[in-house]
C-alpha cells in the first residue's frame, strides 16, 4: 500500500522539480523494498536517492542514504561492501553534527564487525555508540545498542553478560513506551535462557515477546519469535510441536515478504523432517529454501542448504546425487570464507567416495577436512573425520592406524557428550557415527586378538553410559564443594558447545583463541575434580583405564561375564562379543554371530513371557538365550571353577535375569549351577577399606499410605523382618520420608518395600514420577539425591517393590542407573525388581533371604538359596526371578 502512494508521488515531485523531496521518496521506496526482501530493487532506489542528495548537496540526506545502502549489503551477506558505505556515512554525520545519526552509523559498523567474526572490534564500536546515545539522550538508540552488545556477548558464549545488557535495555523500552523494541529485547532474553539449558524459561520470554509483537503489528518480528519457539521444541525432542510453530512463522514470512526469513524457516522445517526420517519431505523444503537464498544473495545460506540436500541424498542411498550437491556447496563456502562449512563438505565428499568404494579418494578428502576442523576448533568435525579415516584404514588393512584414529575420535566424542545440555544429548546419541565408532573399534580389537584393549574400551563405554545417566537426571554428589566444581565444569561445557556452534557460521582467530582458553580451563577443572574427589571420577573418564587396575577390583573366585552387543555399525557383521574376565587369569572373548532383529525379538518376547505368570512357552527362549550368551564360553567358565558369576549386562540384556537361562543338556537353570549377581561396571577406583562387621540391623519401610495400589505383602514383609532381626520398621502412614532420611545412615541394611518407579516414563498406575520412591502421605524421594543420604556404612539397600518397563527404545540404563547411584552414594549393593513382582512371593523370598544372611551366607548365596526353593517346585520364573542383586556379592 505504501508503495502505491510513493509511486504516485514520485512523478509529481519530478514534474515540479522538488529534487530534495524526490530523494526522500526514493529513499522511502528503497526502504519498503528492503523490508519485503527485494534487495536489488531497494539498491536501485537508494542509488537514485544518493545521486540526487549529492546533486543538491543535502549532506544529511546523503549520510542517511549511505547508511541505508550499507544496510542492504549487510542483509545480503556482503559485509565488506556494507562497511564501505557505513564508513562513508560516518564522517558526514559528524560534519552535519547529527549525533544520533552518528551513533546509528557507528552501531551499524559494529554490526558488520560482529558478522565477520571480530566481536571485540564490534564491542568497541557499540560502546562508542552507547556513549553518544546516552550523551544526546537518544533512549531508543540506546536500546538498540544495548541489544547489540548483548547479542555479541551471547554469541561469544558469555551468556550471563549478554543477559545483563538485555536486562538494561528492557526497562528503557518500557520507560519510553517502545513496545516494538520491548518485544525484540524479550525475544533476545528468551534466546539466552534457551542456550543455557533453561528451555522452559526461554519459552516464557518468547511467549511474552510474541504477545507484544502481535500487539504492535510487528509481523516480521512475530515470525522470528515463532521460529525461535519452534527451534526450542525441535531441540528438546518435540519435533511435531516445533513444526507447528515453524509453519505459523512461514505463513507470516511469506505474508510480509521476508524472503530471507522464509528461507531460514524452510530450512529449519527440512531439518525436522530429516530428523524424523522423512527424507523426501526434507528435500521438498530444502528445495524450496535454496532458490530463495540464491535470490536474496545469502551465499552462506545457499552453501548450507546445498550441503543439507546432499546429506539427505546420501542417507537415501543416492551417493552420486549427493556428490553433485556437495560439489556445488564447496566453492561457495570457500568463497564466503566459511572454513567450518568447507571442512564439513569435504568430509561429506569423502563419505561419498567411501560409499562407492573409492577409498583412497575418500582419504584424500578426509585429510583435507581434518586440519581445517582442527584449525577452526570444531571438535564435532574433528571426531567425525577421525572416525571416517579409521574406517578407510580398517578397510585397507592398516589396523594400527585405524585403532589410533578411532581411539582419538572416541575420546573426543565422550568428552563432548559429557558436556552436552540434556536437550542436545538425545540427538547426539542418535547419531549413527557416534554410536558406531565404539562398536567398530571393539570389533577390530577383537579381530586383532587384543581382548584386554577391547574390554577396556567396552567397560569404559558401560561406565560412561551410567555416568551419562546421572547427568541426564541431574544426580547430586555428597560433597558441596565437589558439586560446585561439577556445576562450574558443566557451565564451561555449555559455553563451549555454544562457541562450537558459532564455528559453523565461520571461524575467526579470536574465536579460536577463546575456545582454546576455555577448553584448557575446562580440562584443568576436570583434573582438579578427579584428583580432589576420586569418588566422582567416573563422571570424567574419557579414556579407558589399564586392565590390570580394573581386574584388581574383581573379587577372588568371581568370573565376570560381559556380553557386548556389536550391532548397527558400518561394515561390521552383527555379533555378540562375550567377555570372560577374572582377577588373575587372561581375558577371554568370543564373538557369536547374530541376526539383530531375531535376537531383539527373542529378548522382547522372553521379557514379556517372564512378566506373564500364565505364559507357558518361555522355555524355548530360555534355551536360546543360554545358547547365545553362556554356552559359547561354557568350557572356559567350567575350567575356572568360579565361586560365583558376576554379570555386567548392557542395553536390553539388563531387562533379563540371567538366573533363568536354561541349559537343556543338563536340565538346569544357570542359577542352579552358580550364585549370580550383577555389576554395573568394573571401577578402577579402589573401594575404601572393607566395612567393619556389623550386626544384622535392618531399617525397613513397608506399604506407605495412602497409595493407589496397596502392598499388603510388603507390609507383612517389613513386620516379619522386624520380628526376626534386630530391626526398626515403619509401615503405612508411619513410613515417612523424614524417617528414611534421618535414620538410614545408622543401619547397614535398608529395606524399602514401597513403590518405586525406575523407568523412562512416569508410573501413572501408582502415581509416581520416574526415578522416585514413594513414602507415606504422598511424599517421594528422587534418587538423584541418593548421595546426600550418607550411606557410607550401608551394606545393602533393598527395593523390593519397584517398577520397570522394557520398551522399544529402552536400553535398561534406568535399572543399572539406580544401582549405580546408590553405589556412588556409598552402598555396597542393591536388590531391585525387574518387573512388578508378586507381592506374597516377594515377601517369602525376602524373609528367607534375611534368614540365610543370619546363618552367615553371603548376599549372593543367600538370595540364590531363597530362590531355589521355588525353582525346585517348578514355579514360573515370574514369581522367583525378578529380584536381582546388583553390586558386591559378599
Amino acid at each position: 500500500k505504501a508503495l502505491e502512494y510513493y509511486d504516485k508521488a514520485l512523478p509529481i515531485l519530478r514534474e515540479v522539480k522538488n529534487r530534495s523531496q524526490e530523494a526522500t521518496t526514493l529513499n522511502n521506496i528503497g526502504a519498503v523494498y528492503k523490508s519485503i526482501g527485494q534487495p536489488e530493487k531497494a539498491l536501485e532506489y537508494f542509488e537514485q536517492a544518493l545521486s540526487i542528495a549529492r546533486e543538491v548537496k543535502n549532506r544529511s540526506r546523503e549520510g542517511t542514504t549511505l547508511n541505508n545502502i550499507g544496510g542492504v549489503y549487510d542483509n545480503i551477506g556482503q559485509p565488506q561492501k556494507a562497511l564501505k558505505y557505513y564508513q562513508q556515512a560516518l564522517p558526514i554525520s559528524r560534519e552535519v553534527n547529527n549525533r544520533s545519526q552518528e551513533a546509528t552509523t557507528i552501531n551499524n559498523i559494529g554490526t558488520v564487525y560482529h558478522s565477520i567474526g571480530k566481536p571485540q572490534k564490534a564491542l568497541e564500536d557499540y560502546q562508542e555508540a552507547l556513549l553518544i546515545s546516552r550523551e544526546v539522550n537518544n533512549r531508543s538508540q540506546e536500546v538498540v545498542t544495548l541489544n547489540s552488545i548483548g547479542t555479541v556477548y551471547s554469541d561469544i558464549g558469555q551468556l550471563q553478560k549478554g543477559l545483563e545488557y538485555y536486562q538494561q535495555a528492557l526497562p528503557i523500552t518500557r520507560e519510553v513506551g517502545d513496545r516494538s523494541r520491548e518485544g525484540t529485547t524479550l525475544n533476545n532474553i528468551g534466546g539466552v535462557y534457551s542456550n543455557i539449558g533453561q528451555p522452559q524459561k526461554g519459552l516464557e520470554y518468547y511467549d511474552k515477546a510474541l504477545l507484544i509483537r502481535r500487539e504492535v503489528g510487528d509481523r516480521s518480528g512475530e515470525a522470528t519469535t515463532l521460529n525461535n519457539i519452534g527451534t526450542v521444541y525441535h531441540k528438546i525432542g518435540k519435533p511435531q510441536k516445533g513444526l507447528e510453530y515453524y509453519d505459523k512463522a512461514l505463513l507470516i514470512s511469506r505474508e510480509v515478504g521476508d524472503r530471507s526469513g522464509e528461507a531460514t524457516i524452510l530450512s529449519n522445517i527440512g531439518g525436522v523432517y530429516e530428523d524424523i526420517d522423512q527424507p523426501q519431505k526434507a528435500l521438498e523444503y530444502y528445495d524450496k529454501a535454496l532458490p530463495i537464498s540464491q535470490k536474496v544473495g545469502d551465499r552462506s545460506g545457499v552453501a548450507h542448504t546445498l550441503n543439507n540436500i546432499g546429506v539427505v541424498y546420501y542417507k537415501i542411498g543416492q551417493p552420486q546425487k549427493a556428490l553433485e550437491y556437495y560439489q556445488q556447496s564447496l566453492p561457495i563456502s570457500q568463497e564466503v570464507g566459511n572454513r567450518s562449512g568447507v571442512a564439513n563438505t569435504l568430509n561429506n565428499i569423502g563419505r561419498v567416495y567411501y560409499k562407492i568404494g573409492q577409498l583412497q579418494r575418500a582419504l584424500e578428502y578426509y585429510d583435507k577436512a581434518l586440519p581445517i576442523s582442527q584449525e577452526v576448533n570444531d571438535p564435532f568435525g574433528v571426531a567425525n573425520t577421525l572416525n571416517n579415516i579409521a574406517y578407510v584404514y580398517r578397510d585397507t588393512n592398516q589396523p594400527e592406524k585405524a585403532i589410533k584414529n578411532w581411539e582419538d575420535s572416541l575420546t573426543m566424542i565422550l568428552e563432548m557428550r559429557a558436556g552436552l545440555k540434556k536437550e542436545n544429548r538425545k540427538a547426539f546419541l542418535a547419531d549413527e557415527d557416534n554410536e558406531g565408532a565404539a562398536i567398530a573399534l571393539i570389533d577390530l580389537l577383537i579381530e586383532q586378538n587384543k581382548p584386554d584393549a577391547a574390554w577396556e574400551w567396552y567397560n569404559l563405554a558401560t561406565t560412561f553410559e551410567l555416568a551419562d545417566y546421572t547427568r541426564l537426571i541431574d544426580a547430586k554428589v555428597k560433597n558441596p564443594e565437589a558439586q560446585k566444581l561439577i556445576n562450574q565444569w558443566q557451565q564451561n561445557n555449555q559455553q563451549l558447545q555454544l562457541l562450537y556452534s558459532k564455528v559453523e557460521d565461520g571461524a575467526s582467530t579470536q574465536l579460536s583463541q577463546q575456545i582454546n582458553q576455555l577448553q584448557a580451563e575446562t580440562n584443568q577443572l576436570a583434573e582438579k575434580i578427579t584428583e580432589k574427589y576420586p569418588e566422582v571420577a567416573d563422571l570424567f573418564e574419557f579414556k579407558p583405564e589399564d586392565i590390570n587396575k580394573l581386574k584388581a577390583n574383581i573379587a577372588p573366585g568371581t568370573v565376570v561375564i560381559q556380553p557386548a552387543l556389536l550391532t548397527d555399525a558400518k561394515n561390521v557383521p552383527d555379533s555378540i562379543a562375550i567377555f570372560l574376565v577374572t582377577r588373575d587369569k587372561p581375558t577371554l572373548v568370543k564373538k557369536v554371530p547374530i541376526d539383530t532383529k531375531e535376537f531383539d525379538d527373542i529378548l522382547t518376547e522372553y521379557r514379556a513371557q517372564l512378566e506373564n505368570p500364565n505364559a507357558d512357552d518361555y522355555d524355548i527362549n530360555q534355551e536360546k538365550l543360554y545358547d547365545y550368551l553362556i554356552r559359547p564360553m561354557l568350557a572356559e567358565i567350567t575350567a575356572y571353577s568360579p565361586k560365583q558369576l558376576a554379570i555386567i549386562a548392557t542395553e536390553k540384556l539388563r531387562y533379563i535375569p540371567f538366573e533363568t537361562l536354561y541349559d537343556h543338556q543338563t536340565d538346569q537353570y544357570l542359577l542352579e549351577k552358580y550364585p549370580i549377581h550383577y555389576l554395573t561396571r568394573i571401577s578402577g577406583t579402589r573401594k575404601q577399606e572393607e566395612k567393619k562387621t556389623q550386626s544384622m540391623k535392618v531399617l525397613a519401610f513397608g506399604n506407605p499410605t495412602p497409595t493407589k495400589i496397596e502392598l499388603l505383602g510388603a507390609e507383612a514383609e517389613a513386620k516379619i523382618i522386624a520380628e526376626k532381626l534386630s530391626s526398626k520398621h515403619f509401615i503405612r502412614e508411619e513410613a515417612t520420608l523424614a524417617r528414611f532420611k534421618t535414620d538410614s545412615p545408622g543401619f547397614p541394611l535398608l529395606h524399602l518395600a514401597t513403590h518405586g518407579c525406575f523407568q523412562k516414563d512416569d508410573c501413572t498406575n501408582v502415581g509416581l514420577k520416574a526415578n522416585n520412591i514413594l513414602f507415606a502421605n504422598g511424599e517421594t524421594f528422587d534418587i538423584k539425591d541418593a548421595a546426600l543420604l550418607g550411606l557410607e556404612n550401608t551394606d545393602l539397600i533393598v527395593l523390593s517393590a519397584c517398577q520397570t518397563a522394557m520398551k522399544a527404545d529402552s536400553n535398561g540404563e534406568e535399572i543399572a542407573g539406580v544401582a549405580y547411584l546408590f553405589e556412588r552414594a556409598g552402598a555396597d549393593a542393591a536388590i531391585a525388581s525387574l518387573w512388578n513382582a508378586e507381592d506374597e512371593t516377594t515377601k517369602d523370598i525376602m524373609v528367607k533371604f534375611y534368614e540365610n544372611l543370619q546363618q552367615g551366607m553371603t548376599k549372593v548365596e543367600a538370595l540364590r538359596q531363597a530362590k531355589l526353593s521355588y525353582v525346585r517346585e517348578y514355579v514360573h520364573p515370574f514369581y522367583w526371578s525378578p529380584l536381582i542383586l546388583i553390586g558386591e556379592g559378599k
